[in-house]
């Protein structure tokens, strides 16, 4: 954690979120190198110069202690809990958590143990050569709260200051989608991306299989290759609306998406279904879902998918240059990114 993209950046980090603390928050902060060490206890989010000043006396240390490090961030977390309040433990690592717990598998049971307090889990990423997103990834998802990769002060002031409500404020958990295309229109289909979110069919009504979270303001994009029936591709069976009765009572629909929920202290599910009809249609691409586009295809060519067909980073760019990002300082670098790979022959 010695370099510049690791506690440094931390540090300039949660200085940001402190400066939108307020006095009905507690901060307790923990650290887990050698051995856990508590820094702050219970303190109020008023008191902003005491939490930066603690932040700012953080050093890093050798080995990474995680496990040490996040059963007592629980235990400090459960000891100042706020009822009816959002409870959460912040997880900031270079991804090597290498004494005590270290496996995958390992640490989310450890995780899957502690989410029963009511207090959820955001793990944030720094630093490059040690990281593991797979890792860091699976113990957010198992405590109920969701994983952030922080690489400069931009991308640490969208995720704890402009986006803070979605990365700190669940609305909803256990949030599972399902999209049934109508095979009166549609013959094929594939989702892009998402291979470690997928569910069984079975598994969408079944309350006791966990899933993801969404924050306050949170939005999720998933994209679809679709084939409509000429093609004579076949859709896979399932026990599902359409597959009952090919012609439906609207035969406009393309498809249907249903979404299930729970609310963050609920148990029980509950159901929305909205179905989408032809008029829902648009040749032309809104500008949002041209840039969404291209970072999906942008991904496929970064992996060498054997879906991404004539795709390369030249094409997303003349896809991108039709709308222009210059304004937008979070889209301009991912169009340098783009350029920057585009260089390098891909």
């Amino acid at each position: 954690m010695f370099s510049e993209d690791k506690l440094p950046l931390v540090q300039k980090a949660f200085t940001m979120l402190t400066d939108n603390l307020t006095e009905d928050d507690r901060i307790s902060i923990v650290t887990y190198a050698g051995e856990e060490k508590v820094i702050l206890k219970g303190t109020s989010g008023a008191d902003k110069k005491k939490i930066k000043d603690a932040i700012n006396s953080l050093e890093a240390g050798g080995s990474t202690y995680g496990e040490a490090g996040i059963n007592r961030a629980y235990e400090l977390a459960e000891k100042y809990f706020i009822k009816n309040g959002n409870n959460r433990v912040l997880l900031a690592t270079d991804g090597d958590l290498n004494v005590g717990l270290s496996s995958e598998e390992e640490l989310t049971e450890l995780i899957e143990k502690k989410r029963e307090s009511g207090v959820f889990l955001s793990v944030l990423g720094f630093g490059t050569g040690n990281i593991k997103d797979n890792r860091m990834e699976a113990l957010a998802d198992h405590g109920n709260g969701n994983y952030s990769y922080i690489d400069s002060e931009l991308e640490a002031k969208k995720v704890l200051v402009e986006e803070m409500s979605g990365t700190l404020y669940t609305v909803a958990k256990d949030v599972k989608i399902q999209v049934e295309f109508n095979p009166a229109n549609v013959s094929g289909y594939r989702l892009i991306g998402y291979e470690n979110r997928a569910l069984a069919d079975e598994d969408f009504a079944d309350d006791t299989k966990d899933a993801g979270e969404i924050g306050a303001g949170h939005t999720v994009t998933a994209l679809y290759e679709i084939v409509l029936n000429e093609s004579g591709t076949s859709i896979p069976e399932a026990e599902l609306k359409y597959q009952q009765n090919t012609v439906t009572g609207n035969k406009d629909e393309l498809l249907t998406v249903s979404l299930r929920y729970k609310q963050p202290d609920g148990d029980t599910s509950k159901l929305l279904s909205v179905p989408v009809t032809m008029e829902s249609y648009s040749a032309k691409m809104p500008v949002n879902m041209t840039f969404a586009a291209a970072a999906a295809e942008f991904g496929m060519v970064l992996r060498g998918s054997e879906y991404r067909g004539s795709a390369s980073c030249g094409q997303i760019l003349e896809m991108l240059g039709e709308n222009g990002y210059e304004n937008d300082e979070y889209k301009s670098e991912f169009v340098y990114l783009v350029r920057t790979m585009d260089k390098r022959g891909y």
